[in-house]
């Protein structure tokens, strides 16, 4: 069971009745993507009001969590507190399935209430992932990897590159071998020149 299940039993189902929440815990695994997201573990502060609505139970809040990443261009890794905010009404049973009813196509993907309980783990999720980068960088301007030695760009001097021969030209290359040691064959017959 999630970490951010909450127990509605004390929010009355009169309508605006209101619930305060506050929690702080270790975050889940899976807040997040596979490149960005809330570091499993690490400290996770959630404050949200939970307020009872016609259809089911409005929430309103926000989070601080520890986020980890690596640079898409350097893979440096990345490490930074984020402030997420959320705002999810969560329906009752019922609601959603007259919504169905009448056709609608977003009935389907709807959070619902359980029957004394509240799980803001996936509202928590889609605010997150939705206010995170999809392409992290460590700063706008990271110059990424070498693409011929993997080093850092940011790391190595100015004036760095490497010697980059087109494999074309490698057989004349071996030609280039053998003048350097002396063995070029004559022109006439094909001895080599003392």
């Amino acid at each position: 069971m999630s970490t951010l299940v909450i127990d509605i039993v004390d929010l009355p189902r009169q309508v605006g009745s209101t619930k305060a929440v506050h929690l702080d815990l270790a975050a889940p695994e899976g807040l997040g993507t596979g490149v960005i997201g809330a570091a499993p573990g690490t400290p996770l502060v959630v404050d949200a009001t939970l307020t009872s609505v016609d259809d089911g139970v409005l929430v309103r809040g926000g989070a601080d969590a520890h986020v980890h990443a690596e640079c898409v261009r350097c893979l440096r890794d990345i490490d930074e507190e984020h402030r997420v905010s959320f705002d999810e009404l969560y329906y009752l049973p019922e609601a959603a399935a007259a919504q169905r009813a009448e056709g609608d196509e977003e009935a389907d993907d709807v959070f619902l209430l359980g029957d004394t309980i509240l799980d803001l783990e996936p509202a928590l999720r889609d605010a997150l992932v939705l206010d995170l980068p999809l392409r992290p960088l460590c700063r706008e301007d990271c110059g990424g990897l070498c693409p011929h030695c993997g080093e850092r760009l940011d790391d190595l001097p100015a004036d760095h590159h490497h010697e980059v021969l087109d494999p074309r030209w490698s057989a004349l290359a071996g030609l280039l071998d053998d003048t350097a040691s002396g063995d070029v064959p004559d022109a006439a017959g094909g001895e080599e020149l003392a």
